[in-house]
């Protein structure tokens, strides 16, 4: 499997690894596993991917809150550095930029304690997430913001491959244009199982686990 991973990187050299395969998300099937795990651990390649993000925010967006799905936050910590020194504007009392994650209840639901809903209700939110593929998680994530009073300005991800999430659009390094093969699958339509081709990994966003 370690052989056929191969790397891509953005035209301001942010890198990902792609592997193709037969792999289960908690809600698809899908043909191609987006390595995320470098930008989102590792110092300067995070911080080059919040680069890239944040050029996308600069002159339009006010950002008081990044809200971090998926193991983010370091890449969600370097965002806010780099709007922060852009000249983007918070709201905040201390104008500076909240960075922090959602809870999950024992039914999956995304939720907001006490002391972090301060930083949702009545803000400006950025949604990070590490990859969007069927549009089910950030969409989750953006409802969650809402109910919570909090107002979302922008959705974005190091992988997307679709462009919108509940009517807002999503801002990714990486997009199907750089896989243009990938693809996703309910479970039960997936036409590598009806072939009888046996899962090699099931997948989320803390990484792969060979079966």
């Amino acid at each position: 499997m370690e052989n056929r991973i191969y790397k891509l990187e953005s035209a301001t050299k942010v890198p990902i690894r792609v592997m193709p395969g037969h792999f289960s998300t908690n809600h698809s099937h899908i043909n191609f596993y987006v390595d995320t795990t470098a930008l989102k651990a590792r110092q300067s390649e995070a911080e080059a991917a919040a680069r890239d993000l944040a050029a996308k925010y600069v002159y339009n967006t006010v950002v008081d809150t990044i809200v971090c799905i998926e193991g983010t936050e370091v890449i969600g910590a370097f965002l806010a550095q780099q709007l922060s020194e852009a000249g983007v504007m918070s709201m905040n009392a201390h104008k500076t930029i909240y960075v922090t994650a959602p809870e999950y209840d024992n039914n999956g639901q995304l939720i907001f304690r006490d002391n972090i809903r301060p930083m949702i209700a009545g803000k400006n939110i950025i949604v990070l997430l590490a990859d969007v593929t069927t549009g089910r998680t950030s969409a989750r994530c953006v409802e969650a913001i809402q109910y919570y009073g909090g107002i979302v300005r922008g959705v974005c991800a190091l992988f997307s491959v679709v462009d919108n999430v509940n009517e807002f659009p999503v801002t990714a390094i990486f997009t199907k244009k750089d896989v243009p093969d990938y693809q996703a699958y309910r479970p039960a339509e997936c036409p590598y199982c009806k072939a009888g081709v046996r899962l090699d990994a099931l997948v989320n966003s803390f990484g792969y686990s060979k079966l």
